[in-house]
């Protein structure tokens, strides 16, 4: 166990080293200085010289890339070009409120997909497993911006029941900022639940087909305690790889959701960064993304182990 885990630990740091040269390679090939965008068009080039020192893109690109993910590893993650002020801390800000966002729309879509693609299995060859199957098939096409948007028009416009957007930070007003996530957490988290939804009717109908629970069902239990008892361990562990990668799609989804619905997270600052051409704080907002989808794959391969004896006693 303690070697598995320390191999894919090694993977993990090795992964966001490369991570972090892609990142800084990429953004390093964008056109534009950003000494000229800082000063406008109308500076001189001695202006644009000495911001060019300022802000150190004068440097060779190795000792800018050294400089820069060094910081990281201590959590300096520079100074903004265009606001002057630290990025570490908008970053911190907005990392908090995208993962409670990402994290609600996981829980809904887990509550959404663990019952729903179980009920299909055990019922594959009745209508209305059938009618869940195909209600789950058509949740997969419906993107998460357009779910946001149909929630928006049902529940906002029509019973006006729960606000259009905005954000309420839950130390001003917990009732408001549980009703201001309510719809980004419930487009997020049905489009999800969606798609895991066909992964959990997938896994449980091939653990059905399994000598183990025939004979579980031979000795007196009945078909959902011996799916409760011995099948669902067994079933989870393809669902875990694809929660994983749900997991990674719920952040990218986060970025579009957000705008949809006015909420100031990493996604809404990516894109303010982008707009504004600050090209430092694209950097490290990207990377800050880079870096969780890699340490959710680091959670996931930790979950293999817990989930399967044969890994936890592989040399």
């Amino acid at each position: 166990m303690i070697v598995y885990l320390s191999k894919r630990l090694a993977v993990l740091l090795a992964s966001v080293a490369a991570a972090g040269v892609a990142v800084f390679a990429f953004m390093a090939v964008l056109p534009g200085d950003p000494a000229e965008v800082a000063l406008g068009v109308n500076a001189t080039p001695q202006a644009v010289a000495e911001l060019r020192a300022r802000f150190g893109t004068d440097r060779p690109p190795v000792t800018q890339f050294l400089d820069w993910f060094g910081g990281l590893a201590q959590g300096d993650f520079g100074t903004s070009y265009v606001t002057s002020s630290p990025i570490g801390p908008q970053i911190a800000d907005r990392l908090g409120v995208t993962a409670v966002l990402v994290i609600g729309g996981m829980v809904i879509a887990l509550l959404v997909a663990v019952p729903a693609g179980t009920f299909a299995a055990v019922h594959h060859r009745d209508p209305l497993g059938a009618a869940v199957s195909a209600v789950s098939q058509i949740g997969i096409a419906v993107p998460a911006f357009l779910a946001g948007i149909l929630l928006v028009f049902v529940f906002a416009v029509k019973a006006q029941v729960l606000p259009s957007g905005g954000y309420v930070p839950i130390a001003d007003d917990p009732a408001g900022w549980l009703r201001g996530l309510l719809l980004p957490w419930l487009s997020l988290g049905l489009v999800q639940g969606a798609v895991l939804t066909r992964y959990v009717r997938s896994a449980v109908l091939d653990v059905m087909r399994e000598d183990y629970l025939r004979t579980a069902r031979a000795k007196g239990r009945g078909r959902m305690g011996a799916l409760w008892r011995h099948g669902l361990r067994n079933a989870s562990i393809p669902v875990v790889t694809v929660l994983g990668l749900q997991l990674a799609t719920l952040l990218v989804g986060a970025v579009v959701v957000e705008r949809v619905f006015v909420v100031p997270g990493l996604g809404d600052l990516l894109l303010n960064g982008v707009a504004g051409r600050d090209l430092l704080l694209v950097q490290g907002v990207v990377m800050v993304l880079v870096a969780a989808v890699l340490l959710i794959n680091f959670v996931v391969d930790v979950c293999y182990a817990a989930l399967d004896p044969r890994l936890r006693g592989a040399r």
